[in-house]
């Protein structure tokens, strides 16, 4: 085994006191939705809201004099980034990072703040990678990998150990996977310790690489998920060794349930939690049976989501559950008759957000009008309720949008 349990408890000792021992705690409310006993490792709690501080500060605190005043480089589009950039200014190491030139300014801005220089080069984080490994070559860098390193294995595994000081009879762990350094060290420590627990991983169904690759397929992956974090297209070769040898399965989760796992730990934990973080969760709500009754370790890996992307993620929750519906009445454009809609709709308890009239684009007679109403309504029931109103009242009405379960 390239990282062994002892490796793992001599990164725990360089963490000591370096970063969070973050709690691992009971979540009744998650438990009830889930039908199991589930524990939530918040490590969205570290200082820079990733696990990835732990990897780094063992890597950067095995390097040699050298290495240190030469200083080091990485490629990522966030997390590591921050971890890496955090301890190398506590170190005294020089760090650059490299980040696809499209990644958002406050990732950029938060590791500028933390010490790095930032250098803006690809147009995604495998070509930031490229050059980063270039950049280590021609001025003499020590290269950090994100993930299949040995050190930065055995720093992620700390969790593992915490996890099982703090729950022993833990049954399960579902962990977030992308590159595999995280469930690789999670699983190396917990299965030394208790051979029986079984380890799961949880992907973006966009980029099922370790789930193709424990399958002997090939691995890849495209497109635009919520899940940033873990949008990888091939595992490293020591992390999917190491997955393959003690992980049970790898789940795999679509965008809408990870938009919703992101909403459950908003609503239902009052934690913010990004889009990698909560793939846990999605994994569990969607394998309930395989999971009904027993303890379960949910790594809620991190928490720095864009505000715009979370302030989506709430908005669309609530289409979703029918509590924001957009109704397109029809009625006549005549004085008075779109208030005496609106009292009908504020009588019945639905709350106006916005108004927009259709009377150019549209295929109604010229004394009609076509008026799209956002309403705030207190679930999917009540919406059809009012719909139902509006039409009994001589008001076409009907429900636009995908909130399923409104119409």
């Amino acid at each position: 085994m390239a990282v062994s349990i002892d490796d793992i408890r001599a990164a725990a000792a360089v963490l000591n006191g370096e970063v969070q021992r973050t709690p691992c705690i009971p979540s009744q409310a998650i438990s009830e939705l889930a039908g199991a006993e589930v524990v939530l490792k918040l490590e969205n709690l570290q200082h820079t809201g990733s696990f990835k501080a732990r990897g780094a500060l063992v890597r950067l605190a095995a390097l040699e004099e050298g290495e240190r005043r030469a200083g080091v480089v990485a490629a990522s589009a966030g997390n590591h980034a921050q971890g890496v950039a955090y301890h190398a200014r506590r170190l005294g190491v020089p760090a650059t990072i490299v980040m696809p030139k499209e990644t958002p300014y406050t990732k950029v801005g938060r590791t500028e703040t933390l010490g790095a220089r930032v250098l803006l080069k690809g147009e995604s984080v495998a070509q930031s990678h490229d050059y980063a490994l270039a950049l280590a070559n021609t001025d003499g860098l020590r290269f950090i990998h994100p993930y299949d390193d040995e050190k930065i294995i055995a720093g992620q595994g700390t969790i593992g150990l915490e996890m099982l000081a703090d729950h022993p009879d833990l049954e399960a762990v579902i962990v977030p996977v992308g590159g595999g350094g995280l469930i690789a060290g999670i699983a190396a420590a917990v299965k030394a310790l208790k051979p029986e627990i079984e380890v799961f991983g949880a992907e973006a169904a966009l980029y099922p690489c370790m789930y193709r690759m424990l399958r002997d397929e090939e691995p890849g992956g495209g497109g635009r998920t919520v899940a940033d974090g873990i949008a990888i297209e091939k595992p490293g070769r020591l992390t999917g060794a190491m997955a393959k040898d003690l992980a049970k399965d790898i789940f795999l989760a679509d965008e809408a349930s990870l938009e919703q796992a992101v909403l459950t730990y908003m609503e239902v934990q009052r934690i913010v939690v990004e889009g990698a973080g909560a793939a846990p969760l999605a994994a569990l709500m969607g394998n309930r049976d395989r999971f009904a009754g027993r303890k379960v370790g949910l790594v809620v890996s991190g928490g720095n989501i864009d505000s715009r992307l979370l302030a989506s993620i709430l908005m669309r929750g609530l289409v979703r559950q029918g509590r924001l519906v957009c109704l397109r009445i029809e009625l006549s454009d005549a004085p008075g008759v779109l208030a005496k809609v609106a009292a009908m709709i504020g009588d019945s308890g639905g709350n106006i957000v916005e108004i927009h009239h259709q009377r150019l684009f549209q295929d109604i007679p010229v004394k009609l009008a076509d008026v799209d109403v956002v309403v705030e309504t207190l679930d999917a029931g009540h919406a059809r309720k009012l719909i139902a109103k509006l039409s009994r009242a001589g008001f076409h009405t009907r429900l636009l949008g995908g909130t399923s379960g409104a119409a």
